[in-house]
């Protein structure tokens, strides 16, 4: 039972160590608003969501207000588009049509986001699988609020590599659209291997067929209270280490557990899921990367980088699963570039590559994140490097994922600003050998022989 004495213990996380719930997350079923005729669909889609979320933003504030719990993102994640329109769309700006529908709810009801314009393609693509990922560039480039993701692959089926080398294509036409805002759309742009169905995060949210109607998940972050945590003890034992990053989980989540109960109750939608993850902020002090410094590196990316991020992954989530019941989405520590101010200095100090990071994602909670290449990158280099990142997924039985910004018109040394939660990046460079064989040979990578567990 949480009780008001936990709320207040962490007054002090929360005033001075950047403790926030980073989103609250209405999942939506749309299977039943499927329909053959695409104005009707658009309709039942419109007024489904409305209906749902038109009073999340309130109960989000009212939360907010009531328990002096940051709330930084109320969002939507509904059933993957592909799945709805293919009854009624049958060329690609079908789909964009769905997705300027999606877009239009998410500024009447006032969520920051809205995810879900997705296909599952681990292991083929229906036809309207491919022409949902063929719109994605025209889609995120007229909509705002639309985030998108495909999932190319799953320790149970292998990778979907015309997928792959499709989507290297999609990303840098995606580039190309958004262009005029440094290729931002790929910023709300992921792909995935083993995508979780209750993920609270963007840009890879969807709502899972196997969810209920409705359902509330909740995702809560503190990069800034594990680093102040752990800095009290500075030179001890492992085990330590990993009692006080373990015990400081467990609070942060107790946190998370608060407002998605607060949340479920006042919406009348079931609770999900907690997904407690070290999400970093461009703010200062609210870093993994800092975290990995105070454990002993001088930069992250410095030799012994993956154990301590291996180590802190671990206990962060073993701290999560003792503080609630369903603790699921994407539980651990992010490692986006942009967002992180640490990696930022780590990129520009020379410590941290896109190899090293590639070394680190077998062991965070995503993968690849929010990182900012040369414009000029080629369609079937980004397609290795997906590919690369899949393997990882598929091999570890662990979600990874890639979001990676070739930024048209500029190259290594330069920087590009996003702004806000997504904050600014260093172009990092690309190995620049071929891998053009391999990615355009035809098919899919097999499942692992692990992955045979019936």
């Amino acid at each position: 039972m949480i009780n008001l004495f936990e709320v207040v213990e962490t007054n002090e996380m929360i005033t001075k160590e950047n403790l926030d719930v980073r989103t609250i997350t209405l999942g939506i079923n749309l299977l039943d608003c499927i329909d053959s005729d695409l104005d009707k669909l658009n309709e039942k889609i419109y007024n489904k969501i409305y209906e749902a979320a038109k009073h999340l933003v309130k109960v989000g504030e009212e939360i907010s207000g009531e328990f002096g719990i940051p709330i930084v993102n109320k969002r939507i994640s509904v059933t993957p588009i592909g799945l709805v329109g293919g009854a009624a769309c049958k060329a690609a700006k079908d789909f964009v049509s769905i997705a300027q529908t999606l877009d239009s709810v998410a500024h009447r009801v006032g969520v920051n986001f809205i995810g879900g314009y997705s296909a599952l393609v681990s292991k083929g693509m229906t036809e309207a699988d491919e022409l949902l990922i063929r719109s994605i560039p025209q889609a995120l480039s007229c909509t705002e609020r639309v985030c998108s993701s495909v999932n190319l692959g799953s320790t149970k089926t292998g990778i979907n590599m015309d997928g792959v080398r499709l989507m290297g294509k999609i990303i840098k036409e995606t580039a190309e659209h958004t262009k005029q805002q440094d290729s931002l759309g790929c910023a709300k742009l992921v792909v995935f291997c083993n995508a979780p169905d209750d993920n609270p995060f963007m840009a890879g949210a969807f709502h899972g067929v196997t969810e209920a109607d409705k359902i509330i998940n909740v995702g809560v972050s503190g990069p800034g209270v594990v680093k102040n945590a752990i800095s009290k003890v500075r030179g001890e034992s492992f085990e330590v280490l990993c009692e006080t990053i373990k015990k400081t989980a467990f609070k942060v989540t107790r946190v998370g557990q608060l407002v998605a109960q607060e949340a479920s109750e006042r919406l009348g939608v079931p609770f999900g899921i907690v997904d407690l993850s070290l999400a970093p902020t461009p703010a200062i002090g609210d870093s993994v990367a800092d975290i990995l410094c105070e454990i002993g590196l001088e930069y992250a990316g410095a030799p012994g980088t993956t154990a301590a991020l291996a180590l802190l992954n671990d206990q962060v989530k073993k701290g999560g699963v003792m503080a609630s019941s369903y603790v699921g989405g994407l539980s651990g520590a992010f490692i986006p570039v942009s967002e992180d101010q640490g990696m930022i200095d780590a990129v520009e100090a020379g410590a941290l590559t896109l190899e090293k990071l590639e070394a680190m994602t077998c062991v965070c909670s995503v993968g690849l994140d929010m990182i900012a290449i040369p414009g000029e990158t080629k369609e079937t280099t980004i397609a290795g490097i997906i590919a690369d990142e899949m393997a990882i997924g598929m091999v570890n039985q662990k979600t990874t994922a890639v979001r990676v910004i070739p930024v048209i018109g500029k190259g290594v040394g330069e920087t590009v600003e996003f702004g806000g939660l997504l904050g600014h990046a260093p172009i990092m460079p690309v190995n620049s050998f071929s891998c053009d064989a391999f990615v355009n040979r035809v098919g899919r990578i097999p499942a692992p022989i692990h992955s045979f567990k019936n």
